[in-house]
């Protein structure tokens, strides 16, 4: 028998030659891997030196002199990955599974301090409240959230993801992302930052913090649900292409969005967000959405999306929201929880980045009874296992410390325990990454899942060739709205738009008619509609500023609801008094004159308070999903004619929408229950 001493002895040498088998493989795998990709790639850098090797050029990003696997553009992701997780320490790879709100100098997203008219594109320095104060009323951790300055963030906690929710001008974004990707690149080991958003291209009239921004720079299309109502997958494409090329003009090249969620539940204050209804139409459009954006694959002009909310978030409870801890379960009493896979599918089979559960958890099914960033089943066993996801798993803000829906009385350590050991790679919502460090320490047997996920997250940058350049030219990025953008951008408005009624053929309107053209305006303004009139002589008609000198009426209402993050648990209701119109006014116009009548469906609105499909003189109805007036006037005056299809079915009254099943589309309720229905749409 072999002394003890001995043993080690052979085992060491074993080792020894087992490394240098694979030290050789690995050595036959790069020069495969040199000769698969050759070309040069443009290289940004403020602060590493560039290293020359056989008349191409590399990055020494760690500054030490030498060709690191990691720096060496010429092998897969994979491999710069795994080269880069083994040199990491457990603080570093902490802080590389946080993402958080940062903050511009002077901006004021959050409704504290600052105004956006002042922004610059320096950072803010300063400790603030951020996500929580906006995402939920206290905290249930034990420790409040909060969000570190910019400098703190990247150097102290190493931290390299970010959620910009500015809406500032295209100049100071690039200039401010700028700044920020040279902060990292003079960090320890030079890696990039990922920038994140919510939308910024859509006309939007229930904008909030976290969802979506209203206004912007960017070329605006219409919302998601008029997406959907066009009907059209190459326009959609093409929509996502136009806003890739903007985002990524701009800094910004990670997009938190989009929903593949189901609207059907009718009240549920995110319907906005969705492509509607039917899992097949959301799955065709989501479908477009993600290659327009990503491509066929990540490249370095990408912007890598996240899908959200797995496993769909559209059967709430009433439609009651997770944010909340009123809203926090999502429930199938039709027994559809399979529906809600479809167009996470879909997203998947395109190539979607990232993947992210929602705060709610399944009630009355076979599944644990824990948020679904929680629940194992959910996310290893369907998510991973069932429809083959292998990209990043990106919690919804604030999961831990916020919205623990199932795990409130566990620890925030065991809290993120639970969540790595269900599949989280990348936690978003926390700044500080001490819970999360204290959570390796006390358990080392997660550091394996750690790895997973830190390699999992530097594929991503790899991929979207963030290393080799991170910088965009800040001269070019105000010029990014161009005018082809927005001859697409056009034809969508007016494509999203849904011809519902005609009766005696009103539209399209005869030359020389009198129109009085009436818009509401958000609850809460001084005045509760405004009066659309121009000299423009595109349109042959005739407009006048008030109904009695009119032929006909156009009225566009747009119904707004409390905002999502105003939610205080009452009951949610889809009639139209309850959600900012005046019925008795709009009652008094339509009946003295013949209407059109125009509705921005952000909700499936019940419209029977002013419309029965009896009524006299409404004798059109057209439908939008966040569009112009001047696309509104085309198609009334036969300019452009209408094509878009309902993505959803409205409920003939809010009676029916209190008494519908959370998770049955629209158009399985029954023949009573729709007013207009999904997949409806006239044209002239």
């Amino acid at each position: 028998m072999n002394k003890p001493e001995n043993t080690i002895q052979y085992t060491i040498l074993l080792s020894f030659i087992f490394g240098l088998m694979i030290f050789i493989s690995c050595g036959d795998d790069q020069k495969n891997s040199h000769k698969a990709n050759q070309s040069q790639p443009h290289l940004g850098s403020r602060t590493s030196k560039i290293l020359e090797i056989d008349g191409l050029r590399f990055k020494d990003l760690n500054r030490d002199g030498q060709l690191d696997p990691y720096e060496d553009w010429r092998l897969k992701a994979q491999e710069r990955s795994s080269n880069l997780v083994g040199l990491l320490s457990l603080e570093q790879k902490a802080g590389l599974m946080l993402i958080s709100t940062t903050r511009m100098k002077n901006e004021a997203s959050f409704g504290r301090g600052g105004n956006n008219d002042s922004v610059t594109s320096g950072f803010n320095e300063t400790d603030m409240s951020s996500d929580i104060n906006f995402f939920t009323r206290k905290p249930l951790g034990a420790t409040m959230v909060s969000s570190a300055g910019t400098t703190k963030d990247v150097n102290q906690y190493f931290k390299r993801h970010f959620i910009l929710r500015a809406n500032v001008s295209v100049d100071s974004m690039a200039k401010w992302a700028n700044r920020l990707q040279a902060l990292c690149e003079e960090g320890e080991f030079g890696i990039p930052a990922t920038i994140a958003s919510n939308p910024r291209n859509h006309i939007s009239s229930d904008a909030s913090v976290g969802l979506s921004l209203g206004k912007t720079p960017f070329t605006a299309f219409p919302g998601e649900l008029g997406l959907a109502s066009m009907r059209d997958p190459k326009l959609v494409r093409a929509f996502a292409d136009i806003s890739r090329q903007e985002w990524r003009a701009t800094g910004i090249n990670k997009g938190y969005m989009y929903m593949a969620d189901l609207a059907t539940e009718p009240r549920w204050q995110r319907v906005e967000g969705t492509f509607g209804e039917d899992a097949n139409l959301a799955a065709a459009v989501i479908r477009e959405v993600v290659l327009g954006f990503q491509g066929d694959s990540l490249h370095s002009g990408s912007v890598a999306l996240t899908t959200k909310h797995f496993p769909g978030g559209g059967s709430a409870e009433g439609g009651q929201d997770p944010h909340f801890d009123w809203g926090k379960k999502e429930v199938y009493p039709g027994g559809m929880f399979e529906n809600n896979l479809i167009p996470f599918k879909a997203a998947i089979d395109a190539g979607t980045s990232s993947i992210m559960p929602y705060y709610s958890y399944p009630a009355g099914t076979d599944y644990e009874e824990v948020g679904f960033a929680f629940n194992k089943r959910i996310l290893q066993g369907i998510l991973r296992k069932r429809l083959g996801f292998r990209g990043i798993i990106n919690s919804d803000t604030g999961p831990i410390e916020m919205m623990p829906w199932g795990v409130e009385e566990l620890s925030i350590v065991d809290r993120y325990k639970k969540a790595l050991e269900a599949g989280v790679n990348l936690f978003s919502g926390t700044a500080d990454p001490e819970l999360l460090i204290e959570t390796l320490k006390t358990y080392p047997d997660l550091m394996p899942l750690v790895d997973d996920s830190v390699h999992k997250i530097l594929v991503e940058k790899f991929q979207l060739g963030l290393f080799e350049n991170s910088y965009v030219d800040e001269d070019a990025s105000r010029h990014i709205k161009k005018p082809e953008f927005q001859k697409t951008a056009d034809l969508a408005l007016r494509k999203s738009i849904v011809l519902l009624r005609n009766k005696k053929n009103i539209l399209p309107l005869k030359a020389k008619t009198k129109v009085y053209f009436e818009t509401y305006l958000e609850r809460g303004k001084s005045s509760p509609f405004t009066i659309f009139s121009t000299e423009d002589s595109q349109w042959d008609i005739e407009f006048v500023d008030n109904s009695d000198d009119a032929d006909v009426n156009i009225l566009w209402l747009i119904p707004k609801g409390k905002s999502l993050f105003q939610s205080d648990g009452s009951p949610l209701h889809v009639n139209l008094s309850d959600n900012g119109i005046d019925v008795a006014r709009v009652n008094k116009m339509t009946a003295q004159k013949p209407t059109v009548l125009v509705l921005n469906y952000t909700n499936p609105w019940a419209i029977d308070e002013i419309y029965t499909d009896d009524s006299k003189n409404i004798q059109g109805v057209l439908a939008t999903f966040g569009t112009t007036p001047e696309a509104i006037l085309d198609i009334v005056t036969g300019k452009f004619n209408p094509s878009g299809k309902m993505p959803f079915t409205t409920p003939i009254s809010d009676e029916e929408a209190q008494n519908q099943k959370s998770d049955v589309p629209g158009y399985m309720e029954g023949p009573s229950y729709g007013l207009f229905h999904f997949d409806e749409g006239l044209s002239f």
